[in-house]
């Protein structure tokens, strides 16, 4: 009995942590969000009119050979490899004054994006989600321009990948996923460390300080190309 109510307990915390996400995100899109909810056609017709900052989100000058288009509003990408391509574009959209949310990383490192250039303001972060990220990261795609879900390994059926899918492209909400899959991903990008530049302590030889990190950014499948980024 005792085990089963504390089920119960746990459910209705979550639940209320849900309600809570609801309310924050309606609120965030009554202030500027909201204009991109509507009828497929209907949004198609008014991206036409506007600005490509409306349409396209921000991404980080280590993207530009990479996606040398910009990337649209709604898109899902798969990321893998190095973390620092996530901070990246994390500061990239809050720098740009677009809020983000990262779901199911507790370890973050908040001082490398803010060393990127973010906007920790326009960050919302939740590092425990519980037992359905999936379900927060829909909630946030609600008032978010940008939404990184971490899997931690789970496997999502695809017919609920479709569905968040087709949500984040009506919200107009970038979906990145971090340490798993997703059925229908517009595209995956790989980052891999391939050196580093340190700034030597001339008090103390033989120590000092990484100040950026080389990495190497492609597409999967694909060919890379050699970027720098600071650390992480």
């Amino acid at each position: 009995m005792t085990a089963a109510l504390a089920s119960d307990q746990r459910d209705g915390d979550r639940a209320e942590q849900l309600k809570l996400l609801r309310r924050r995100m309606a609120a965030l899109s009554e202030k500027g969000g909201a204009g991109r909810a509507g009828h497929p056609s209907e949004r198609a017709q008014r991206d036409d009119l506007l600005p490509v900052s409306e349409t396209t989100l921000a991404v980080p000058e280590l993207l530009t050979d990479v996606l040398p288009e910009a990337l649209p509003r709604g898109t899902v990408a798969v990321l893998s490899g190095a973390r620092s391509l996530l901070l990246s574009m994390v500061a990239a959209v809050t720098a740009a004054g677009g809020n983000a949310a990262i779901v199911g990383q507790p370890d973050i490192g908040l001082l490398a994006a803010v060393e990127m250039g973010a906007d920790l303001s326009r960050l919302a972060v939740i590092p425990h989600p519980g037992a359905d990220p999936v379900g927060v990261a829909a909630v946030l795609t609600d008032g978010m321009d940008l939404v990184a879900l971490d899997l931690r390994g789970r496997a999502v059926p695809p017919a609920r990948a479709r569905v968040l899918t087709a949500r984040a492209r009506h919200k107009g909400c970038t979906l990145l996923i971090t340490h798993g899959d997703w059925q229908g991903a517009s595209m995956r990008l790989e980052a891999r460390v391939c050196g580093y530049e340190t700034t030597c302590d001339t008090a103390v030889p033989g120590f000092g300080r990484i100040r950026r990190v080389r990495l190497q950014i492609g597409r999967v499948p694909g060919r890379g190309r050699t970027l720098r980024a600071p650390a992480g």
